[in-house]
This record gives structure tokens, C-alpha cells and sequence, in this order.
């Protein structure tokens, strides 16, 4: 179906009084807070572009859908709240079907400063999915069976997925535990590196550890999608040869029109693609730029998608803009040694 969306006007934890069971925060506006992009179309585009979105599957690959403090001085206190609002009403304008959304992920500091610890992160996910539970817009998505449901219902599967295995530490039964969860998708290392491999910030890259391989085996046995949109060039490299399944990347972009760390070379993208993988292209503030298009927009991400599109085929190239409802840039200032 793709559009319209079945959404009822559902507020997160409504179930709930505010003030009372929650500490409240203004939230940012989840329509209409940013300028509308005009693209102007011809009428024969603008019924294809609804053709498509009515009779094909949209995925995003990458997201964050919630609303984040309108202040972005409070977002501190917010997430000690360990209560992040879906943004139903934002994403019933969208003609998604399906959206991989990464919770708090690396700024999950419920109960501590560097994030990513394990009590923490079962509590962001546990808070989400009782939300979810509480209405009928939004499904948990556990399998593909649920994306076609969507699809054909109005409504949105959502994907709960981790950027990282950092919360698992050595423990790789927890793999299992996030899936019984359902985590359905993980990335095996940030922007740090940790037992698993090296992340895109360290100087040296020192691929895939032994426990890092395990992983990646015990991913393949549960069938819980790898990602390795943040590990070091080598780490990626060994990530996709060690794996018996395809690998995604999430979302990043083209190192070869923007030479910077975020981005994948052409051999990682390639190695990707043979494997059968599928490569997201980024749309967060200040990625994927180009030396065409130095300021960010619709023109220098289109550009990055049209050059893996033409690198690797069609196939094997989509969609992973990394985006929230709030103000993104204002979020990276705050959590700079974070993200």
C-alpha cells in the first residue's frame, strides 16, 4: 500500500500521565518543523513516484524515528529518562513499509557518560517495544512475513537494530538474547574499537579479532543481519569474508567523492556487493557531501547514490539516511564524543 498510512493520532506512552509516571520534555515537531524541499516534477513523474510507493516495498536501511528534545540542552536529562517517543505522526507522512531503527544506540546514557552498556540498552529496548505494544500503526517487525503485512495494511514494520556489539563485552550468548528481543540487525563495531574489531576513529586498523569471528558465526546461525557501516576499512574487509551471509552497510557513501573515514573505499564496496550484500547511502548532516556539492543536500546524496549505483548495480544499493526528528546537528555538538 506505502500511502496513505492508517495512523489514529497515537502519542507515545499515552497510557501513561504525564508528570506523574514520566518526566515530560518539549518535544521537537515531528511535521512541519524544518522547510518543505520542492522537487519539481512533471505529472507523469508524479504518478510514477506514487506507483512506486503504492506497489513496491520502501525500506529504510538506517534510522533513528523519535523525537528528540525541541531544546537540545535538555537531551542529557532526556535520555537518563531512558523514554524515547516514536515519532508515529512523522512517519505516518512517509511512504516507508519498513524502517531498521538503531534506539539510543551510542548515546544511550541511562546510567552512564560512555553509553552502550548493557542494562541500559535492554531498557531502551524494552521501553520502546512496551510503547509499540500499546498500538496498532507500528508493528514489531520479527521477519519478512511482517514487512509484506505492512505493506499491505497501511501501516509500518519497525526493525529494532543495534550500531554496535560493544554491549554484548565478551559475552556472546547476548547475541542470542538481543535477537529473543528482537534485534533483528547489529553492527559489529562503532566508531571505537572493541573486542570485536577496529571502529572508524582508531589510527590503526587491526581487522577482525578471534571473538570478533565467532561473532560473525554465531550472527550467521541465528540469522541476524551483520552491518559494518562504522568498522575500520580491514575490519569490514574480513567481516564480509568471514561471514557465510550477505552483510549489509547500513548507511554510508562513496570515499572516492568525499575522502573521509565515514565513507567506504571502492574495494569495501565492491567486496560487499559480490557477496550479495546491500549498501545504504547516509543522509545525516555533513556526510555525504561531494567536491561537486560541498554543502549537503539532496544533490551531493543523490550523487554518492548514483556512483555505488553505477560501481556495484542497482541490486545492491539503497536507501540509509540516519536522520531523526529533532535537530540533528545540535545533537552531534552535544554527543561529539560520542557519535
Amino acid at each position: 500500500m506505502g500511502i496513505p498510512k492508517r495512523y489514529s493520532g497515537y502519542k507515545s506512552y499515552q497510557y501513561l500521565e504525564a508528570g506523574k509516571d514520566y518526566k515530560p520534555f518539549k518535544l521537537a515537531r515531528e511535521v512541519g518543523r524544518v522547510e518543505l524541499y520542492e522537487l519539481p516534477l512533471s505529472r507523469t513523474e508524479e504518478e510514477r513516484v506514487k506507483r512506486i510507493a503504492e506497489n513496491f516495498i520502501v525500506i529504510s536501511l538506517h534510522d533513528h524515528p523519535v523525537a528528540w528534545t525541541e531544546d537540545m540542552a535538555e537531551v542529557f536529562d532526556y535520555n537518563r529518562e531512558g523514554r524515547h517517543f516514536t515519532a508515529y505522526e512523522g512517519l505516518s507522512t512517509s511512504c516507508l513499509d519498513a524502517v531498521f531503527d538503531n534506539l539510543m544506540d551510542g548515546v544511550c546514557t541511562i546510567t552512564s557518560k560512555g553509553g552502550w552498556k548493557w542494562g541500559d540498552v535492554l531498557y531502551d529496548l524494552g521501553m520502546r517495544l512496551c510503547d509499540l505494544a500499546h498500538q496498532d500503526f507500528i508493528i514489531q517487525c520479527r521477519g519478512v512475513e511482517d514487512i509484506l503485512r505492512a505493506h499491505g495494511e497501511g501501516s509500518i514494520a519497525l526493525i529494532p537494530t543495534l550500531e554496535s556489539c560493544t554491549p554484548i563485552e565478551n559475552e556472546i550468548d547476548r547475541i542470542d538474547i538481543l535477537y529473543g528481543f528482537g534485534v533483528r540487525m547489529m553492527g559489529l563495531v562503532y566508531s571505537e574499537s572493541n573486542l570485536l574489531g577496529s571502529g572508524l576513529k582508531e589510527e590503526r586498523d587491526g581487522g577482525l579479532t578471534f571473538f570478533g569471528r565467532q561473532v560473525v558465526e554465531r550472527m550467521n546461525k541465528i540469522g541476524m543481519v551483520i552491518d559494518v557501516s562504522h568498522c575500520g576499512e580491514i575490519t569490514a574487509l574480513e567481516a564480509v569474508q568471514a561471514s557465510r551471509h550477505p552483510i549489509l552497510m547500513s548507511h554510508t557513501g562513496a570515499k572516492a567523492l568525499w575522502d573521509v573515514k565515514r565513507l567506504k573505499t571502492d574495494e569495501v564496496l565492491k567486496v560487499c556487493a559480490d557477496k550479495g550484500g546491500v549498501i545504504g547511502i547516509e543522509a545525516a548532516p555533513h556526510t555525504t557531501i561531494t567536491k561537486k556539492h560541498e554543502e549537503h543536500g539532496l544533490e551531493s546524496f543523490m550523487e554518492h547514490f548514483e556512483y555505488v549505483k553505477d560501481l556495484v548495480g542497482i541490486d545492491h544499493v539503497g536507501f540509509g539516511p540516519d536522520t531523526l526528528y529533532g535537530d540533528h546537528v545540535a545533537l552531534h555538538h552535544a554527543f561529539a564524543d560520542h557519535l
